[in-house]
């Protein structure tokens, strides 16, 4: 089943490899989507692909890589978009 998950990720998160990490992690699950820093500090991503992948996906961003410090994720799941051909980094 496909899914689309929207994300915003608060906390020590830019600055740390925070974005690279996660298009690494997804392009490995094989989903397409984005992930960008926002002005606000925190990272907005967008990942797409198998349900149980995305939720893979879900469960490494909110370790984040050893630099980072995640505090929180919004999650907001919402119908495939299609919008993308891979995963990239905005």
């Amino acid at each position: 089943m496909l899914a689309n998950a929207h994300i915003i990720v608060e906390g020590l998160v830019q600055g740390v490899g925070f974005r690279w990490f996660v298009a690494r992690k997804a392009e490995a699950l094989g989903l397409k989507g984005f992930v960008k820093n926002l002005y606000d500090g925190n990272v907005e991503l967008e990942a797409e692909g198998e349900r149980s992948l995305v939720e893979e996906l879900i469960g490494q961003v909110k370790v984040g890589p050893r630099s980072a410090q995640v505090n929180n994720l919004r999650i907001e799941w919402r119908e495939p978009q299609h919008r993308t051909a891979h995963f990239e980094i905005r």
